[in-house]
């Protein structure tokens, strides 16, 4: 499954580089055994930001991207779709820190907790990200569109940089989002749109799901 991340990953003309961050020995053995770039990363980072700040101490770039090695149905439209904003930002004198997806929400995933809901301002400033159903639609019109966020992330150095010394939040505690810790702080995330679902392998069921779309050779949303 790494395999397929770092393939894809590596498919985005816009990046760079491609690196593998990793607290796990046999991770760094198997990606170095495929010819993969790999940094073993301390034990106690709390989130893949952690990870992220980690590694951009030591690696200099303008932009990082991070991509969790369970997501296998990557695609270089999702990194396109990330890096666009800020893309456009620098091109018009304005300045993206953050950015991240989201896509329509299945209806039978609005109500899961591990499919992570984001509601967002009218140029796609995230208001808030929740494993709750929001918005809640109370009157029952089912009218109500849902989109769910994909973990996948691009950060501006100084914006990545600054992630350990930001008080840490209550919300980010509650819901178990990283996140929230940017928003709590004042830091604003852009959330770009993308027709391309994905699915995070967090049990069996997702793996099997995951390997199937991959084996028919199609994204999620062209099924």
């Amino acid at each position: 499954m790494l395999a397929w991340v770092y393939r894809a990953a590596r498919a985005c003309s816009q990046l760079s580089d491609v690196l593998i961050a990793t607290d796990s020995n046999e991770v760094v053995d198997f990606a170095r055994k495929s010819g993969f770039q790999v940094m073993l990363t301390p034990v106690d980072c709390a989130s893949g930001t952690d990870r992220l700040h980690f590694v951009a101490e030591r690696v200099d770039a303008d932009i990082y991207v991070n991509v969790q090695g369970d997501e296998p149905l990557l695609r270089p439209e999702h990194i396109d779709a990330l890096l666009r904003p800020m893309i456009s930002a620098s091109i018009s004198g304005s300045e993206v820190l953050v950015s991240t997806l989201a896509t329509p929400c299945a209806p039978d995933q609005v109500s899961n907790p591990n499919a992570v809901k984001v509601v967002t301002t009218g140029d796609g400033r995230a208001l808030y990200f929740s494993r709750a159903t929001i918005p809640f639609d109370r009157d029952q019109t089912g009218m109500v569109s849902y989109r769910k966020h994909l973990g996948i992330y691009a950060y501006r150095k100084s914006a990545l940089l600054r992630f350990p010394t930001l008080p840490a939040s209550a919300l980010e505690a509650a819901e178990r989002l990283e996140q929230l810790r940017f928003l709590e702080n004042g830091i604003d995330i852009h959330v770009e749109l993308t027709p391309y679902d994905t699915i995070g392998v967090d049990t069996e069921e997702d793996l099997g799901a995951a390997e199937t779309i991959l084996l028919k050779g199609a994204s999620i949303s062209e099924n």
